[in-house]
């Protein structure tokens, strides 16, 4: 199916690819994972011919057709079922034709060709992709301009998918995806009948749907059988190997030379010299393993304070006066309490957190704050904030204002942050480090509390690890919104489900909700398979009757044409011409027979 050979890459004087070789056959459903920052989103866009390569090649079988999510969505009136339905261009194409002037040759291979390929079905098998990504019915037929950015990737991927490309490539899809979507887009992906390769940091979702893990580390590609976790143990085993290889080869090295030096120099001696010398410069020494990046969260302890240190009783609270997104709000809040919040995108999950954090007030009900309570909180949004043209380090002074230079860069050491890091112009940062200077502002001051809504998006897995590694050394409270299921399991004790405006206990774990929610989406899709066969004689009807109106202009065309035709056999110089009468009823029996399969075509239609 595709084929990278011995590929090399460069930008801006660095070197991502260097002899990078990878053979994915049809079929194969690959994660690509690797470290921020060492191309596999490059490697995507050289596939795509969207890059020039420096060396080496990439072939694809010649009947390949590739997928990817689009970026340039349109911001106009388009509804969505529209977007998603005209990304398999066929379909759209052979409608666009059957509205032109054709003859019925033609028109009956379009609709021959529309057979084939379903294209009846296309616009349930549409809605079917967009409701799995959150979309109910009615914002279906909503122009894609009523939408934000998260919401609009999310129809991208739905035209993607709906597109079936034998060769489907996926850069964090599941980045703009709430759980539930997750949920849909894991099942999606275990039963897509084509090669896939996905990049994500997400090992839960890698380690449902991939059956193999494309490596990318130190400019090179392995390809491993297995999901995310297998791969993880037959590297570590790989690694292990290699460096006690390495070692063995280096203490060879270290006696023969130690040979060398002590009786190159003795003429009895010399013709053995000179033969280990010979063997150190056959071997095939391995290079010396490149140190694994470690990446640094080290979140300061708060001292206690006394509990609850934050209780809500009967408390509304929302945007817009009157209109709240969640009612009766009745939870309290400990000083050791790990919560992660359930939900799907839109249920109200970011506006609790807001009320918690005290960026939103109550409309109705009471709120209590422990007077000595200092609360940090973590949006993904706001990386957008950040000054582009400042640095780590003045963008910590401006935080957390006149501090010693040398407390301030200690703060951001604990965070990964050195000397030369501090001083790098934030818009020169990656995703992955501006997360840590927002975790690092976000904590400097040891809070009892820390809100995270979405933590994770632009962390890699090692990162993650990390993450959950230092919120499990944290001694405060930890609120979690998060679609990264390892995270969950891994911090949070409780669970609360944020679901028609209000918030409760969720009794059960991540595996439950899990069930609840495929036993949803089975149950809503045993319903619109109900729904669509009571629709299916009227719209068997509609499509008759349009097929049936396309026939009898077809029909009246032709007989147009034909009783024009026999004017002209019946004129004298016709009849007197032989050859030119030949010709006329050569024309004559072909638009009979058109008449005639036209007319049994609208008589099929009457059945």
């Amino acid at each position: 199916m595709l084929d990278i050979n011995n590929i090399t890459y460069r930008i801006a004087g660095r070197t991502l690819f260097d002899q990078a070789s990878l053979s994915i056959p049809t079929g194969h459903h690959v994660g690509l994972v690797g470290n921020n920052g060492t191309g596999k989103s490059t490697l995507f866009k050289l596939i795509a011919q969207e890059l020039q390569l420096d060396g080496g090649d990439i072939s694809m079988m010649s009947n390949t057709q590739m997928g990817m999510v689009r970026q340039d969505i349109p911001d106009d009136d388009t509804p969505l079922i529209d977007l998603v339905l005209a990304a398999d261009t066929e379909r759209t194409a052979l409608f666009a034709e059957l509205e032109t002037d054709i003859d019925v040759d033609r028109m009956s291979d379009i609709y021959l060709r529309l057979a084939d390929i379903n294209a009846y079905e296309a616009p349930s098998q549409a809605a079917i992709i967009l409701s799995g990504l959150g979309f109910n019915t009615e914002q279906q037929s909503q122009p894609i301009s009523n939408f934000s950015g998260g919401w609009k990737m999310r129809v991208a991927l739905a035209a993607a998918l709906f597109k079936k490309p034998n060769l489907l490539l996926l850069d964090e899809p599941t980045n703009h995806l709430d759980f539930e979507a997750i949920v849909w887009l894991e099942s999606y992906l275990q039963n897509y009948e084509h090669t896939f390769i996905i990049i994500s940091h997400d090992r839960e979702t890698l380690n449902k749907v991939v059956t193999h893990i494309a490596h990318l580390d130190q400019l090179k590609l392995t390809l491993y059988t297995g999901n995310y976790d297998q791969f993880e143990s037959a590297h570590a085993q790989k690694r292990l190997g290699h460096q006690a290889l390495y070692e063995k080869q280096q203490a060879q090295k270290k006696r023969m030379m130690a040979f060398v030096d002590r009786f190159g120099a003795k003429a009895s001696k010399a013709r053995q010299a000179q033969s280990r010398l010979r063997s150190i410069e056959r071997m095939d020494m391995v290079d010396a393993l490149i140190a694994e990046r470690a990446t640094s969260f080290n979140f300061p302890q708060p001292e206690k304070i006394a509990s609850p240190i934050i209780t809500m009783d009967d408390v509304d609270v929302g945007y817009e006066p009157g209109k709240p997104i969640l009612r009766k709000i009745n939870i309290g809040l400990t000083d050791d309490d790990r919560v992660a919040l359930l939900g799907a995108n839109g249920n109200g999950k970011s506006t609790l957190v807001k009320l918690i954090s005290d960026n939103l007030s109550a409309m109705a009900g009471h709120v209590a704050r422990n007077s000595k309570l200092r609360i940090g909180y973590f949006a993904q949004h706001q990386s957008d904030e950040l000054e582009d043209e400042t640095t780590p380090y003045e963008a910590m002074r401006t935080a957390i204002g006149d501090i010693p230079e040398a407390k301030c860069r200690a703060l951001l050491g604990k965070f990964g942050f050195d000397k030369g890091k501090s001083d790098t112009q934030i818009k020169k940062l990656s995703g992955g480090e501006k997360a840590r200077l927002l975790f690092c502002i976000m904590s400097h001051n040891a809070p009892h509390i820390m809100l995270l809504d979405e933590p994770t998006n632009h962390l890699d897995i090692d990162a993650r690890q990390a993450l959950i590694e230092a919120l499990n050394a944290y001694e405060g409270c930890v609120i979690l919104v998060s679609h990264d299921p390892h995270l969950v399991a891994a911090v949070a004790d409780r669970l609360y489900l944020v679901k028609d405006a209000g918030v409760a206990p969720y009794d059960g774990d991540l595996n439950d909700y899990r069930r609840t929610i495929m036993e949803q989406r089975s149950k809503e899709r045993s319903e619109a398979r109900k729904n669509k066969k009571a629709k299916k004689t009227a719209s068997d009807a509609t499509d008759k009757a349009t097929k049936a109106n396309k026939l009898e202009a077809e029909l009246e065309t032709l007989s147009v044409q034909k009783t024009h035709l026999e004017t002209e056999m019946s004129h004298p110089e016709a009849i007197a011409d032989s050859a030119r009468m030949q010709q006329h009823l050569d024309e004559y029996a072909v638009l009979e027979k058109k008449i005639s399969d036209v007319e049994a075509a609208w008589f099929d239609t009457q059945s």
